[in-house]
């Protein structure tokens, strides 16, 4: 028997778990994968040579497409990751051949408040510790293809100013003549460094490199963590990785990766990372994880390649957006499936009790501070007051042509009438309604859900995108801003209008997606207004271009690319029994 959620601690449960648990071995098997395409790393953890399987099965017609997402959360999370390892496990209890992909976690999420997105209770992705620290290291790669193209570009502003134009030509270089006030990338680190915002670099003398302003985003944030989410195969990566623009010359145009002649080193250190990463459920279902979180401020979504790899071995495959619909789900709809061609048969939008009275008035949560009251006894009012916010995404995710599935997870403080409240307003929305007590039970407590997303999965579906690549970006800006996050308009800083006209009559520029940066924790810019706010316009306070991921990126609010560590992180609570090695505290 597993242990009880509500005694036990998330890292407990897994640890428990883990004593009977498959070998990669057994899930390989299982998924009918050949002897070598399964690569492990230990016994519990591999990566899959995705070429292999996809040139394999390449006439095997691909399963049931099913995306998740979420109303807009609180600071403490709306249990996402956690709804879809639920599904998936009352998936397998019904008999289902289903496949979760997941998101790696990031080490800032994991040390900080919000954990490590493994899910929790009787609904987790084990083995924990692994899953939580590093994995098989696709992040370290990343930080190691983006900071190398930090080093080419800081190094070739030094040696351009100190040396001539004929030492340069020795060395086989022409002089870029970059602008080091108009660096637009910076350096990453995986962990969430406030005091890294905003640095200088170059202190010292000749030999210590250019003086100048520079900073640290978080690594998921990265360009190239863009890239491994949409690239299709390692000849798309290596294209995209030379198109990333660096900084811009004196004159204002671009300098890419290419430019610098550090394209193919970054590409080098990416080549492993490119094969989905193979784990597994508290019950025994394969979970793909690759690529990394934060919608917020990236696009937040699991690899298109761990999508097709899962499509061709799974009649049914979970894949999870980030944060709420208005992100998350945007970007999944209007990124990632125009990129990849796919197209999904279901949406889920998952919501809690606690969120909708905290959309309704109750005092916003702060991570590792007692709940109010509010939160603890019934009190029906706020969660129909709370269900403007759900009822507006149901109507955005339907203009995806899909009505999606709304799952209430439930907690086992909430009440019978609350819970009946939200599935009557949800229900007259025309959205499909299922309560899922997948925290407490497992697989047991999700089948309401399950039976709920395979029904949805056999309805016709009329799926379209919200804009067209050739609709201008600042229509198709003021388009997201009023139809998903229900803005009256859309204002900008001088520098992002200057921006977005320049862009605007540039033909190549014209063709990339639009990746917005928006707080996660409102449908507005701003995270303190909760529910549906009215009368306010988005305002853009910059925009940034990702060539290679094939994105602008319009940064709304004040939101930052690097996160802070609050005052009681997560990490006071990890540690290592040095008897047995294992670690403890991770959730």
């Amino acid at each position: 028997m597993p242990l009880d959620p509500t005694k036990h601690a998330d890292w407990e449960i897994a640890e428990d778990a883990e004593k009977t648990m498959k070998t990669v071995y057994q899930l390989g098997e299982e998924l009918g994968l050949e002897k070598e395409e399964l690569l492990p790393y230990g016994h519990y953890v591999a990566k899959i040579d995705y070429m292999k399987v996809l040139n394999r099965m390449k006439d095997v017609p691909d399963g049931k497409y099913i995306d998740v997402t979420a109303i807009t959360p609180t600071p403490l999370g709306e249990g996402k990751s956690t709804s879809l390892v639920g599904l998936v496990q009352g998936m397998g209890k019904r008999g289902k051949n289903v496949i979760a992909c997941i998101r790696q976690p990031s080490g800032g999420p994991t040390m900080n408040v919000k954990g490590s997105a493994a899910g929790g209770g009787l609904a987790q992705c084990i083995p924990l510790t692994e899953f939580s620290l590093g994995l098989t290291g696709d992040i370290n790669a990343i930080m190691n293809a983006h900071n190398l193209a930090m080093v080419a570009t800081t190094s070739r502003i030094q040696h351009e100013f100190n040396y001539s134009d004929k030492f340069l030509a020795k060395q086989g270089l022409t002089r870029l003549d970059i602008d080091p006030r108009n660096v637009e990338m910076k350096w990453i680190m995986d962990f969430c460094a406030q005091a890294l915002r905003n640095i200088i670099i170059g202190l010292g003398g000749k030999s210590d490199g250019f003086m100048m302003n520079s900073g640290f985003a978080i690594a998921v944030s990265s360009e190239v963590m863009a890239i491994l989410s949409v690239a299709t195969d390692l000849k798309d990566m290596r294209e995209r990785m030379g198109k990333i623009v660096v900084a811009y010359d004196k004159k204002g145009n671009p300098v890419t990766t290419a430019d610098l002649d550090v394209d193919g080193a970054m590409t080098a250190w990416m080549v492993e990372a490119l094969n989905p990463n193979l784990m597994q459920t508290l019950e025994g279902q394969p979970c793909f994880v690759h690529a990394g979180p934060f919608a917020n401020i990236a696009i937040g979504q699991n690899s298109i390649i761990s999508d097709r790899v899962a499509l061709k071995l799974g009649d049914y495959v979970c894949t999870e957006s980030g944060f709420a619909a208005d992100i998350g789900f945007e970007k999944f709809w209007n990124l990632k499936c125009r990129i990849s061609g796919l197209k999904p048969h279901c949406a889920v939008l998952v919501a809690t009790i606690r969120a909708l009275k905290c959309h309704g008035g109750a005092p916003i949560p702060i991570p590792g501070q007692p709940l109010h009251d509010s939160y603890k006894e019934e009190n029906v009012d706020l969660v129909e007051k709370g269900c403007s916010n759900l009822l507006h995404l149901i109507e955005v995710i339907k203009k995806s042509g899909m009505s999606p599935v709304v799952c209430i997870n439930a907690f086992y403080t909430d009440t019978d009438k609350e819970i009946e409240a939200v599935r009557k307003l949800a229900g007259e929305a025309g959205a499909r309604v299922a309560l899922s007590r997948h925290w407490e039970h497992g697989g047991e407590g999700a089948l309401e859900f399950a039976d709920a997303v395979a029904e949805a999965c056999e309805e016709e579906s009329d799926f379209k995108f919200l804009y067209e690549l050739e609709t201008p970006l600042r229509d198709r800006i003021h388009k997201i801003a009023t139809e998903v996050y229900g803005a009256d308009g859309v204002e900008y800083s001088p520098e992002a209008l200057q921006k977005a006209e320049r862009m605007e009559k540039d033909p190549e520029i014209q063709k990339l997606g639009t990746c917005m940066v928006k707080t996660h924790l409102s449908l507005s810019d701003n995270p303190a207004l909760k529910g549906v706010p009215k009368g306010w316009k988005l305002f853009v306070r910059d925009i940034l271009t990702y060539k290679g991921a094939g994105f602008v990126v319009p940064v709304a609010g004040s939101i930052s690319l690097m996160p802070g560590t609050g005052s009681n992180p997560a990490y006071r609570r990890v540690d290592v029994d040095v008897e047995s090695g294992k670690v403890k505290g991770v959730f």
